[in-house]
């Protein structure tokens, strides 16, 4: 049987489980909330528009006022950044 260490240097005799993050002490709610940290950093990195910060940021900087709907705020983005009067070096 393998004797393998976690995160916080507990051992486990599992048999089977090294590398899954349960047997690394780590729980599957922190990976996932991760990734999703991650995914926000790469759509940050590639300027693609992300429609759940802006219903958070809505909800908060704008309570009363009515937020778009998805289609409409891709639309508003793309606009924003390929339009003709938005910033553009050429």
């Amino acid at each position: 049987m393998k004797t393998s260490s976690n995160l916080n240097g507990q051992t486990t005799d599992r048999p089977g489980t090294t590398g899954t993050p349960h047997a690394m002490g780590v729980s599957m709610e922190l990976v996932l909330e991760r990734m999703c940290v991650m995914r926000r950093i790469f759509r940050q990195m590639f300027g693609i528009p992300d429609y759940e910060r802006y219903l958070a940021h809505a909800a908060v900087r704008h309570p009363d006022a009515p937020v778009l709907s998805r289609r409409d705020f891709c639309a508003q983005a793309i606009e924003r950044k390929y339009g003709k009067s938005g910033p553009r070096c050429c």
